[in-house]
């Protein structure tokens, strides 16, 4: 078996409302698949996180290296490829494009030897997970505080256990907001709050110590997250776990916060760190160190597919009788295609999803969906 096409294909939506984080604002959705095709016709899918046509610029620049190698050679690969850009940036769009090529290695190599990837990667240690819903970004529209309380109050309504927040934009408004959403969906649920690095250390520390008597499970992406020092003194300066690291792109990225306790959840995200190959080395640096692993999720099915397959990998840590379990950051934004890729949508019964258990990824791409999202533009 040879590889004998990499292929990149852009998704893209406009919004008829946008919204936006402390640090983006959407109007647009788009994301960035890659598909691997070997000379008997396997097919392996992967996608990759951040700005969709930059990410099929570096994938089309790794894909020389990999027509007419051996799909399953998942590590020879992944070394081939980062040394070849590694002088121009080990972080970033090269690790991005990097994950997507890796997830689509690894589909398949499931689809080679009839297995899901999480049996590959190590055993299946758990055949569903919890999902929290990720939502409420600022709109255009009225009162935030009210609309965030209000599209919360759905999620509960859906049978989540958890939500998470965006916060990031005013300390005032933003402890308003939480207020409302703790209120909204009664004390029971969990609740985390995503600043996406707008604050900074003044404020993360007043917002903290403001926040915590609401029961947050989370403070996420509090400062810059270049800022590691900075990360440092947050969690030092409020009762709030902090969590972080779906920016920091690969082990050597992730070396530093994990090694320092600068974090005390890591987020690590499968299209984003590295793929399959390299989570799993962050997974194990996270263990030793005793830092928590959540992961970040934002993409499409076949994000979430690839995001699964490594949950029901993850070991239980701490190896107990009753272990902490993984959940599963589940995008509630909208977004036409992200369950439109695939033949079978991977949907949540009252905030739980099964994990699939079909070859490689578990999923089927829909193509006519493909075509249908297709970037038009030039």
């Amino acid at each position: 078996m040879k590889i004998e096409h990499v292929l990149t294909h852009l998704l893209d939506y406009q919004l008829d409302e946008a919204f936006e984080s402390a640090s983006m604002r959407f109007e647009r959705r788009r994301h960035c698949l890659v598909e691997i095709v070997c000379d008997d016709g396997t097919v392996g899918w992967g996608e990759c996180l951040g700005p969709a046509k930059a990410n099929a610029t570096i994938v089309g620049l790794y894909a020389g290296a990999l027509i007419g190698a051996n799909p399953l050679e998942t590590e020879k690969l992944w070394l081939e490829l980062y040394n070849r850009l590694r002088d121009q940036g080990q972080r970033g769009l090269t690790m991005t494009a990097l994950s997507g090529i890796d997830i689509a290695l690894w589909d398949i190599k499931g689809k080679c030897y009839g297995a899901p990837v999480s049996e590959l990667l190590g055993g299946r240690f758990r055949e569903e997970v919890r999902a929290y819903a990720t939502g409420s970004f600022r709109r255009d529209r009225g009162d935030r505080v009210q609309d965030v309380a209000e599209e919360v109050a759905g999620y509960a309504r859906e049978g989540f256990h958890g939500v998470k927040i965006k916060i990031g934009f005013d300390v005032e408004e933003d402890l308003r907001a939480i207020a409302a959403v703790r209120e909204a969906i009664g004390p029971e649920r969990r609740l985390m709050i995503d600043a996406n690095h707008g604050y900074d250390l003044l404020e993360a520390i007043e917002v903290g110590k403001r926040a915590a008597p609401f029961g947050i499970d989370w403070f996420e992406e509090p400062v810059l997250p270049e800022q590691i020092d900075t990360y440092r003194a947050v969690r030092q300066g409020q009762p709030i776990p902090v969590a972080g690291g779906e920016n920091w792109h690969g082990r050597y990225a992730m070396l530093e916060p994990l090694s320092t306790r600068a974090v005390d959840i890591v987020q690590p995200d499968v299209c984003g760190v590295g793929g399959f190959s390299e989570i799993r080395r962050v997974a194990d640096m996270a263990a030793m160190c005793g830092v928590r692993l959540v992961p970040h999720v934002w993409g499409t099915a076949v994000c979430i597919a690839a995001s699964l397959q490594f949950m029901a990998a993850l070991p239980p840590d701490p190896p107990r009788r009753r272990p902490i379990e993984p959940i599963l950051e589940f995008d509630r934004t909208k977004n036409p295609f992200r369950q439109a890729v695939v033949e079978t949508p991977i949907a949540h019964r009252k905030g739980v999803i099964r994990i699939p258990d079909g070859p490689g990824l578990g999923i089927t791409i829909d193509r006519d969906a493909l075509q249908k999202y297709a970037l038009k533009e030039a």
